[in-house]
């Protein structure tokens, strides 16, 4: 058998705010971000099989990665937990805002988003590769080979 990638794409759009950071990222911005995941898997070779041929129907990644990524970071403001103080307005936080145990960097976001899909994917499918676009020229890459 023959091991296939498969590559959905995905775009979101998202604000954060580096503490600490010596430029103007330190400051709540926004992005348009592009999401790229990268699966490999043998295509199925079970012929009363419904996705007969497929690695993974695309669909079914579409709804894992939705369900655990875009639908939650879409539209949101995304902080360091120990930042949440320094954002606040009268005690309070801004509507869609998450907090997180990281600097929300591209690297770090990619860390937190394979760690989430890794433990969605079905157990013949691997998480493969991972790219996040943050810019039109600027992106980070997260590669399973590359982290044991």
């Amino acid at each position: 058998m023959q091991t296939i990638r498969l590559t959905k794409e995905f775009k979101f759009e998202m604000a954060h705010a580096l503490k600490g950071y010596d430029g103007l990222c330190r400051n709540i911005h926004g992005h348009s971000y592009e999401l790229l995941v990268t699966i490999t898997g043998v295509p199925i070779s079970d012929p009363s099989s419904a996705k007969l041929g497929m690695v993974m129907d695309f669909g079914d990644l579409k709804k894992i990665v939705r369900n655990n990524i875009v639908d939650e970071f879409d539209h949101a403001l995304v902080l360091n937990r120990e930042s949440a103080d320094d954002f606040t307005i009268e005690g309070e936080m801004f509507g869609r805002t998450i907090l997180v145990d990281y600097q929300p960097t591209s690297e770090n976001m990619l860390i937190d988003f394979a760690a989430r899909l890794k433990s969605q994917l079905p157990a013949n499918v691997k998480l493969h590769h991972l790219l996040l676009r943050e810019t039109v020229t600027s992106y980070a890459e997260w590669y399973a080979e590359d982290n044991g």
